[in-house]
């Protein structure tokens, strides 16, 4: 494999994220093959790709495939069934990158032999629009061309960081994983705090979803710290400083944030086992 010529990747499951994924590699050049392993066919955004195939399992695949990348895109709850179908593929020339939650590289290992190539990696959901946010950390036997391979694939959904340490894996969870659902949920409480002080309900929810998304936009677009884009937007003794000393209090939304991402990071080891 080249940089020019693309990679060959064999991607197992091809739901939301997978798909998402598969769509952002054709469009940059970065897979020149993928065999897709998907019981719901190929989706129809890459019908007619030339690149593209399906097969209905690991034994099923093309004579003489050997891919570059093995994309593991199942669920977590399945994995245990998919992955030892695989474990023939397992040479110093094929890296499993895994972007399933809670499972570890001791799992993959453990599953595939110790011999396997693994990189661990946890997106979020605004993957699925090229907005996503993934950190991944590699096994010993990575190599720093594998590595740089699994961030070009990762960087077709969004941003990419690298960690060493695994363990960090499950703060990660908390905080990018899962937190597209806090700010969903922010959305939601100010919507209600909005008819609560006589707003239609409608028109609550509309200025909720648009703020929040314009906000997450400005910041993006802004090399400012979020705590200097804060401060801009609030006048001394105005409204949003009246606002702020209740979020900003003791016992405002700092604790509760600080008490939720450990309630997750928790979450997220036990699920690991």
């Amino acid at each position: 494999m080249t940089a020019e010529s693309g990679a060959s990747l064999l991607l197992v499951g091809c739901g939301k994220m997978g798909g998402a994924m598969l769509d952002g590699w054709l469009a940059a050049g970065t897979a020149s093959r993928v065999v897709v392993v998907d019981r719901a066919g190929l989706p129809q955004s890459v019908a007619g790709d030339s690149r593209v195939t399906l097969a209905s399992g690991a034994d099923a695949l093309p004579d003489g495939f050997v891919p570059d990348v093995i994309v593991l895109a199942v669920k977590p709850q399945v994995m245990e069934d998919a992955l030892p179908s695989y474990r023939a593929l397992v040479r110093p020339g094929t890296v499993f990158l895994s972007i399933a939650a809670g499972k570890t590289i001791a799992y993959f290992e453990r599953l595939l032999g110790e011999g396997a190539v693994v990189v661990r990696s946890m997106p979020n959901t605004p993957a699925a629009i090229g907005r996503g946010m993934t950190v991944a950390v590699p096994n010993a036997r990575v190599s720093a061309a594998q590595r740089d391979l699994s961030d070009r694939l990762l960087r077709a959904v969004g941003d990419v960081a690298w960690v060493e340490d695994e363990g960090l894996l499950d703060p990660v969870t908390a905080v990018s994983g899962s937190g597209p659902a806090y700010v969903f949920f922010l959305v939601e409480a100010m919507a209600k705090a909005g008819e609560a002080a006589g707003l239609p309900a409608d028109l609550a929810m509309r200025l909720a979803r648009a703020t929040v998304s314009g906000a997450g936009a400005l910041l993006d677009a802004s090399p400012q710290e979020a705590a200097d884009l804060r401060k801009a937007v609030t006048s001394p003794n105005g409204t949003t400083q009246a606002a702020l000393e209740v979020l900003m209090a003791e016992d405002g939304v700092q604790p509760v944030m600080t008490a939720a991402i450990a309630a997750a990071t928790r979450r997220s080891r036990e699920l690991a086992g």
